[in-house]
């Protein structure tokens, strides 16, 4: 499958670069206290506490998030400057022409509108604070240029500089992402042999529907060529091929998500709201998460950002908690384009033709010619694929692409809030799905879907649909359309990914038919309904509870003959922990099954197209085997079981070795952290892998610490960031951060947070003032300079 995120977050490249010894690096501390002058209009105290939380005392707003801007460089300079530049398609002028493909299709997904009137939308409050956040990022990048021994290493190895940043790239650059295209593509090839219905092995609809071919679409026409420029893949890694843990972020779009609840005072054992959230996302690159500790005139708001977008996503200002997990909303299609037999700059639409709008581009490439590309909009969106063979292309229709789709000012608007209502007016400016938690110091709670949604002419969004102008998008709905709740009776609410439409929701608005399998949420409601006074140490508890729904139900569907396999997972209890001989066992028995169980129901000309199968599909077949099984389903699936049962206890033993009392989950599932260009030696050797200890868990438990795409059993993602806010009592908080605050290895804060992680030994959240000046690391204050050009702000 594809990577939905394509390279703009994938793996990155072997770069063809002089390699530079470690020993010629500086080992010194790289963030050297004390004082310096920096742009900015007040002085700015920077306290880091023992953990590496940057805490941010500023004189105004904008200075805070300045103050922010210049912590994320300082500790994550080459993370934030690195995806900055393939955003903007600039990565062929430094690093050569191989990259130059992957620039177009970063510039392919630029915002093609007025950026002006894009910055216009935004309150000048919120516009100010981003401002100021990208000055204080690249007051870091002058103040690393002008002393090179406060360069993170990779750019003395790789040879490049850092690249200044400008706010109107945070409008421009919208991420080139393929959503669910290629879901389409397949539900339409499947279509094409008759076998739709087969689609429901890899993703069951959720809510249940029934899929119809659009009107129009010639099914026989579509092909993975459809995605035209989304096939690139990551970034080129030269002439090897990556390796699966490379690879891994493959399989995070089946198994990214979060957990979230929140728990009300009349439930709490504080007798004060308690929020907890686990945002899923991958492990084993760079850290997604950056906590910093934001104060000033008017705000105070700490916890886990994305480093380089302004703001706190998940955590709590002075007044109120904040969590969040993906909601989902079908906010792509893929058009399917006619194309004129005499003009192929031309499109069939609205019953004439139209013509696209073209852009012609040089892209600068280090040591070569630039390199010339052209790029095609129809009024869907940007052009993927163009073939005037045949007379077709495709485009694709993005939320992202449409006038307020950045989203890059939502995090600043959010905690400029001080209430609900304020919140809603901040969740405007938040294009993508969420589910948004909230608790207060008055004890109120509340959950808000928001996000925006497409209103499309007709259709559902489940297939590719023809370009004609039948399918187009005619508006887009906000998160007032969407569900929400406030203080609700029963004195908790959670999401986990989870179909969480009210029942009556209405049919002809529902927003997308992706909802993951329940399993975390259903463990999450068992825990909570049963808990009357939940307290910290619950949420902790909850947030690394690895009992796994379907292995319990596959221990229940186990033959009765008796094997030394299914006697060992008889006397399990079905959770998913590290050192558990059982749960290793039971992960390479349900990966067997899954492949015995595929190639037992899909046809061999669909195989290419269904490689994936649902849990409760397996499970479901297991547990009630029919005509898909064969003549005589049961004995198909009795002999199935064996046949698996006797794999998976040969591969186990082949795997952690005869001695069966010495097996355990976390000698396979191993959390390994490297960094992303590991694959350059002098970087290998630079930044040493963060690794040795397993992890329980899997995709399916509410501790989710899902695998791999491909043979190996490492941990890919899961909860990197991860906190529990008691609220109003905010110093009690806790939380962690994986692997670590900084990506260099020169920091103590490189790795200083993975071995509590393993152990899921959340720390202090430290918020008050003297809390936070009891436990001070060192300090650093940022003066004003003579202000620099007004492009500054």
């Amino acid at each position: 499958m594809i990577d939905r995120r394509l390279f703009l977050c994938g793996s990155v490249a072997t770069l063809a670069l002089a390699p530079t010894l470690i020993a010629q690096a500086d080992r010194k501390g790289v963030d050297r206290p004390g004082s310096t002058s920096v742009a900015h209009d007040g002085p700015i105290e920077i306290v880091d506490d023992v953990h590496g939380v940057p805490h941010i005392r500023a004189q105004s707003i904008p200075d805070a998030f300045f103050g922010q801007g210049y912590v994320v460089a300082r500790d994550r300079l080459f993370q934030i400057d690195f995806g900055h530049r393939r955003e903007l398609g600039r990565m062929a002028e430094v690093y050569g022409a191989d990259f130059a493909r992957y620039d177009a299709v970063a510039r392919l997904f630029h915002y093609r509108g007025d950026i002006d009137a894009e910055l216009q939308r935004v309150p000048a409050n919120v516009l100010a604070c981003a401002r100021a956040y990208v000055a204080g990022v690249n007051a870091r990048i002058d103040e690393v240029l002008a002393d090179p021994a406060l360069l993170p290493l990779e750019y003395t190895i790789l040879g490049v500089k850092p690249m200044k940043w400008d706010v109107r790239e945070l409008v421009l650059a919208r991420g080139a992402s393929i959503g669910n295209a290629d879901d389409e593509v397949r539900r339409a090839q499947l279509a094409a042999l008759g076998l739709l219905d087969l689609d429901a092995v890899v993703a069951p609809l959720r809510p249940a529907w029934k899929m119809t071919v659009p009107a129009g679409l010639d099914t026989a026409a579509v092909s993975e060529a459809d995605l035209g420029v989304m096939r690139l893949g990551a970034l080129p890694f030269g002439p090897e091929t990556p390796t699966s843990s490379q690879n891994d972020a493959l399989t995070e779009r089946a198994n990214a998500g979060s957990n979230a609840w929140t728990i009300a005072p009349s439930r709490s054992a504080t007798g004060r709201p308690i929020l907890a959230n686990d945002p899923h996302l991958g492990i084993g690159g760079f850290g997604p998460r950056h906590v910093a500790h934001l104060t000033a005139p008017g705000l105070d708001v700490i916890g886990g950002g994305a480093p380089g977008l302004p703001g706190i996503m998940q955590g709590h200002t002075d007044r109120f908690a904040f969590g969040r997990t993906n909601f989902h909303i079908d906010q792509e299609d893929l058009f399917v384009l006619e194309l004129h037999p005499q003009d192929a700059e031309r499109y069939r639409h609205a019953g004439g033709w139209k013509r696209f709008q073209r852009f012609d581009v040089a892209i600068p490439v280090k040591d070569g010619k630039p390199y010339p590309v052209t790029l095609r909009y129809s009024v869907q969106g940007p052009v993927i694929s163009h073939d005037p063979k045949k007379h077709r292309a495709t485009a694709i229709g993005s939320v992202a692409m449409q006038p307020g789709g950045a989203g890059s000012f939502a995090m600043i608007a959010i905690n400029l809030a001080t209430d609900w209502t304020s919140l809603r007016e901040a969740f405007r400016l938040h294009p993508s799905p969420t589910n948004f938690h909230y608790a207060d110091v008055d004890g109120n709670t509340g959950w808000q879907v928001i996000g925006f949604a497409p209103v499309r002419k007709q259709g559902e969004g489940l297939l590719p649909v023809p370009g004609d102008g039948r399918f187009d998008w005619t508006g887009m709905r906000n998160f007032a359309s969407l569900p929400s709740e406030y203080n609700p009776r029963k004195g908790w609410f959670a999401s986990a990914n989870q179909d969480n439409l009210p029942p009556d929701w209405p049919r002809d608005r529902i927003p997308a038919f992706s909802f993951r399998d329940p399993y975390r949420y259903e463990r999450i409601a068992d825990v909570l309904s049963t808990q009357t006074k939940h307290g910290l140490e619950d949420s902790v508890k909850l947030q690394h509870d690895t009992l796994s729904t379907p292995a319990r139900q596959l221990i229940a569907l186990l033959p009765a003959r008796r094997s030394d396999a299914a006697d060992m997972l008889r006397r399990w209890d079905g959770h998913i922990d590290a050192a558990s001989a059982p749960a290793a066992l039971f992960e390479i028995l349900w990966r067997d099954l899954g492949k015995r169980m595929l190639a037992a129901i899909v046809p061999e000309r669909a195989r290419t197209l269904v490689t994936e199968i649902a849990p409760s599909v397996l499970l479901g077949l297991l547990a009630r085997p029919d005509a898909r099984l064969g003549t005589d389903p049961v004995a198909a699936r009795d002999a199935m079981f064996d046949a698996a049962l006797a794999s998976a206890w040969a591969s186990a033993r082949g795997l952690l070795g005869a001695d069966t009392a010495a097996w355990r989950w976390g000698t396979l599932h191993q959390v390994r952290i490297t960094h992303p260009l590991a694959r350059v030696p002098a970087i290998a050797a630079a930044f040493p892998a963060i690794e040795g200890a397993g992890s329980g868990g899997d995709s399916y438990t509410v501790m989710a610490r899902w695998l791999g795409n491909g043979p190996g059993w490492r941990a890919s993602g899961g909860a990197s960031y991860i906190q529990v806010i008691d609220v109003g009592a905010w110093d009690n908080s806790l939380m962690i951060n994986l692997p670590g605050q900084s990506n260099d290895p020169r920091s103590p804060h490189y790795r200083d947070q993975y071995a509590p992680w393993i152990a899921g030994a959340l720390q202090p959240m430290i918020f008050s003032r003297a809390a936070v000046d009891a436990h001070v690391a060192r300090r650093t204050t940022l003066r004003p300079q003579t202000p620099i050009n007004g492009n500054r702000r």
